[in-house]
């Protein structure tokens, strides 16, 4: 009695650990906009470039700092010998406190201030376009795991229809239809499949591999899976469409865009530093020994000015004007790359689309139905073992082509979306 009391204690207490265990190795299932957000906020090299912006920005900081005064002590006039063999070392000593101050002149430290603002706005655009590319790396390894999923599937399913393929054959076989030789061809085709399975089962697992490691995550391959639609659309804006979303929206035209402006600050910089620049001070002076023994507190002021007669920066004036036309010819090239991603991705995309539309319309309903017919024959007797073989061929070519084929057109959309800088294509 008290053993089943036990028992029934200790009941809800095991429910509840096969539950927990079972829910801790549940498969995580996401779909690409959760893979995307998980990456932007795991992903360790994106966390490294935010931080070299925020660095950026705690270099306007030091540039748009003033420069620090100056103080100077200064004493003089101290005895360092008898007078008349009385020792009053202190008596004649008097003190100097100088305070000075380096004027700048010209907007030297607004120039400053700004070129380190250009600076962390080319960081920036810098950091998007890494995280622009990362994003079609990730985004290809998405479509390759779902590519792998449904090759995965259609393998599956080809093989449990010609494993009822097999049962009819050794069926017939045993009745006296067909000979031994027939049997064994229709048995030694189904290695293909599960070679077909084998693979899928790799690439699948790689793909996943590829995705854990850009999300930066230590999840078991066996318990993380992705999900989403494996189709393609056949609705496409006209090219220069997208060539206007690249121009407003690629990062590293903007860092282009962004270096050509802070060439010209940091010219006007270079000229406001061949400036000269003067430094002001003033003092204070208590001499017990002065002349006028009403006036033993004096004060002065004083300008350096630096004679710039031989160095007035002009090399980095000569510099910096140069600097100005190569960062325009970076940009005039930078643009002409941009239309030329565009335009050669716009054509992968095109070319997969008319390549998927026939298989879509007629290919793989033709390719089925002449499995489904010729297998019905054979089985009847009415057609022969290379033409049952032969169909069946023809319907596993058709159909991986067609998934091959949405890969590709994913993949090529993914090449628009780096191309323009943004998700155009979803």
């Amino acid at each position: 009695m008290n053993r089943g009391c036990c028992i029934l204690h200790a009941l809800p207490s095991c429910l509840l650990v096969l539950v927990m265990a079972r829910t801790c190795t549940a498969q995580e299932n996401f779909s690409w906009e959760q893979t995307k957000t998980r990456f932007e906020a795991a992903n360790p090299v994106l966390k490294a470039n935010l931080l070299a912006v925020d660095e950026m920005r705690a270099e306007e900081i030091t540039a748009f700092l003033r420069p620090n005064p100056q103080f100077t002590l200064a004493a003089d006039g101290t005895q360092i010998a008898p007078d008349q063999g009385v020792w009053q070392p202190m008596t004649g000593t008097f003190v100097v406190p100088t305070i000075s101050y380096l004027h700048e002149r010209a907007h030297k430290r607004e120039l400053r201030q700004q070129s380190a603002q250009e600076g962390t706005r080319i960081t920036s655009a810098q950091s998007d376009d890494v995280k622009r590319n990362l994003e079609f790396t990730l985004r290809q390894a998405f479509v390759a795991t779902l590519e792998s999923k449904a090759v995965l599937e259609l393998a599956r399913a080809d093989l449990a229809y010609y494993d009822r393929i097999i049962e009819i054959a050794r069926a017939r076989y045993q009745a006296g239809d067909i000979a031994q030789i027939d049997l064994d061809r229709i048995e030694l085709l189904r290695v293909q499949y599960e070679v077909e399975i084998q693979s899928a089962t790799v690439s699948l697992r790689t793909a996943k591999i590829q995705l854990l490691q850009l999300l930066n995550d230590r999840t078991p391959v066996e318990q993380f899976d992705v999900n989403g639609p494996f189709d393609f659309s056949d609705s496409l804006q006209p090219l220069d469409a997208y060539r206007q979303i690249a121009l407003a929206n690629r990062p590293d035209l903007q860092a282009a865009l962004q270096t050509a402006q802070q060439a010209e600050t940091n010219h006007k910089l270079a000229i406001a530093n061949g400036s000269t620049d003067p430094t002001w001070s003033g003092w204070y002076t208590w001499n017990s020994s002065n002349n006028n023994p009403h006036g033993l507190q004096t004060v002065g002021g004083s300008v350096n000015i630096p004679l710039r007669i031989f160095d007035r920066n002009q090399g980095e004036k000569q510099r910096t004007l140069l600097d100005i036309n190569r960062s325009q010819q970076l940009e005039e090239a930078t643009r002409a790359q941009v239309f030329s991603d565009v335009d050669s991705a716009y054509t992968q995309v095109q070319s997969s689309v008319e390549l998927l539309r026939p298989y879509k319309a007629k290919y793989r309903d033709q390719a089925t139905r002449v499995r489904d017919t010729v297998t019905y024959a054979y089985q009847h007797g009415g057609a022969s073992l290379m033409d049952f073989l032969n169909a069946q061929s023809d319907y596993r070519t058709v159909q991986l082509a067609y998934l091959q084929l949405i890969g590709s057109y994913l993949t090529a959309a993914g090449q628009l979306n780096l191309a323009v800088g943004t998700e155009a294509i979803q």
